[in-house]
């Protein structure tokens, strides 16, 4: 079940990223715009703040602008204290962020136009979904699988 929608998913990202190259915009992933545009948006942020503005763990956006600031997208300066550090903007994402905020408009149309072709959007399924969650989760729903296997109880 998970396996066509990671696939779906990465297939969609590619058509993505063949407009970043058509456009010559080298080296930019899809999964780090999000994160672009907030910055833009809010300016520079600790990983923290940026993690928690995206919905993501500290671990996760942590392994992320290290990435990104790899692939010369962001940058770490010093925050308010010594302790801290803030993540901002290169030049090099600055010069591109307004295709970006344009490329996030045109995605966002197709995403809806998309959706407007199949008898149940996806937008609904994973509504759906996330309700079933609240009520039992994830965990919970694996756990009683994994107690009624007995090679995980081995």
């Amino acid at each position: 079940m998970w396996r066509p929608l990671r696939l779906l998913q990465a297939s969609m990202d590619a058509e993505i990223g063949r407009l970043y190259a058509e456009a010559r915009v080298d080296g930019l992933k899809p999964s780090y715009v999000m994160e672009l545009l907030r910055l833009h948006a809010l300016g520079p942020m600790t990983i923290t703040e940026l993690a928690e503005s995206v919905g993501r763990t500290h671990s996760a956006l942590s392994q992320k602008v290290a990435a990104m600031r790899a692939a010369g997208w962001v940058e770490t300066v010093p925050g308010e204290d010594a302790r801290s550090k803030k993540v901002t903007l290169t030049d090099r994402a600055h010069g591109v962020v307004g295709r970006l905020a344009a490329e996030w408009r045109a995605t966002e149309a197709a995403l809806a136009e998309l959706e407007a072709e199949v008898p149940y959007a996806l937008s609904w399924v994973v509504s759906d979904l996330e309700r079933a969650l609240e009520r039992r989760s994830f965990h919970d729903r694996i756990a009683e699988k994994l107690a009624e296997d007995p090679s995980w109880n081995a």
